[in-house]
């Protein structure tokens, strides 16, 4: 006789994901307050309006009984089977010594968004986020999929850390904390660079910029450009600081960085005014047809990089954590196929893997397994 009163699997592993949320929840409310995600004001901005920053073309919102079923999918409806790799993904060790043999002009995938640049012979990095799980708490939440393949204090002196908006996938206080005293500067949209300083990053290390301003240190250039997403960190903090895609610039290459964003006229728009571009890279990841205003599709990646005027692409924003209902390796094998299609020089290393921004190579489908 089947004991009525014990949960099966299943729902065991259902109860424990709501109850997992419904924690997690809990304490982004109690982040709220050492976060510091009272909103300021930045009158100066033209992206800055009654409700906070918002996008040139606002996103499409979803209905109550859209968003209610998302919620269920997520946290009652279980995900399909495959979000997760079932095996150790392939990835490529680094050290310091490594990365100071390494010619000028090399660019090394870390996971997820992160990327290190040596460019005029410094280090330059996007995004880190070294923590185990993308969440306010380290006990819950999307638990990455592999190690970085190099430890925060093995890495070199940092000339800047380039952020471009505070999501907890891109923007890791714990990372951002460790790695203050070896970053001469931290570059960051409006009200980002605000939330470091409260954090207690050093208020003469932060630089923060609005769409299309610019900053040179040490011969390579900034500018922080457009992009179609929104910010947040909390319930109460909503489009309270800026978000932002990057271009980095030196004498002899120009590169692309997307941070996170919907597909957007803005592409061709930034394609015009700093483009063509030897490389750019791209996010494909995490998307979903009920929020591709704000996280492309497969195909608007590939549109994106064309109106950026791109030569090479790298995708990122994959890889790493579990953050939507695709199968894990989907959106690297998807945009790899449509690459391939449109004869598009789409470039995938392993993480950790060195290549050259100039020159960097042929794509192989290591996600594949072969």
């Amino acid at each position: 006789m089947t004991d009525v009163s014990t949960p099966s699997p299943r729902r065991r592993k259902r109860l424990k994901r709501i109850a997992a949320a419904a924690c997690v929840s809990a304490s982004a409310f109690a982040y709220a307050g050492m976060s510091g995600c009272a909103t300021l004001s930045y009158p100066q901005s033209p992206q800055f309006g009654e409700d906070g920053f918002q996008n040139e073309r606002k996103p499409k919102p979803m209905g109550w009984r859209e968003t209610s079923r998302l919620w269920w999918d997520f946290l009652v409806g279980g995900k399909p089977a495959g979000t997760v790799p079932s095996r150790s993904i392939p990835m490529q060790a680094l050290s310091g010594e490594q990365l100071q043999e390494a010619p000028d002009g090399t660019l090394y995938r870390l996971g997820h968004s992160t990327v290190l640049l040596k460019l005029e012979g410094r280090y330059w990095l996007t995004d880190p986020v070294f923590s185990e799980r993308a969440s306010p708490v380290q006990w819950a939440g999307p638990k990455r999929f592999h190690a970085p393949p190099i430890m925060l204090d093995d890495l070199p002196t940092l000339s800047a850390v380039v952020l471009s908006h505070d999501h907890y996938d891109h923007l890791d206080r714990d990372t951002v904390l460790a790695l203050a005293a070896k970053t001469e500067v931290f570059l960051t949209p409006l009200g980002v660079g605000d939330r470091l300083v409260r954090w207690g990053v050093p208020r003469e290390k932060v630089r923060q910029l609005d769409w299309w301003d610019e900053v040179e240190f040490d011969g390579v250039r900034f500018t922080a450009t457009p992009s179609q997403h929104f910010s947040g960190r909390t319930l109460f903090d909503r489009n309270a600081t800026l978000w932002a895609s990057w271009v980095i610039r030196t004498d002899a290459l120009n590169v692309f960085f997307s941070g996170d964003t919907g597909y957007f006229d803005g592409f061709h728009t930034i394609g015009e005014r700093l483009g063509p571009f030897d490389l750019t890279l791209l996010e494909c990841g995490a998307y979903d047809r009920r929020w591709q205003d704000v996280h492309m599709l497969p195909a608007q990646t590939l549109q994106a990089h064309r109106d950026l005027g791109g030569k090479s692409m790298v995708p990122i924003h994959n890889s790493t954590f579990d953050l939507a209902f695709h199968g894990w390796s989907e959106p690297m094998e998807t945009l790899y196929t449509l690459s391939q299609e449109a004869g598009v020089d789409i470039v995938t290393p392993v993480i950790g893997q060195p290549l050259a921004i100039a020159r960097p190579g042929d794509a192989h489908p290591w996600w594949r397994g072969e």
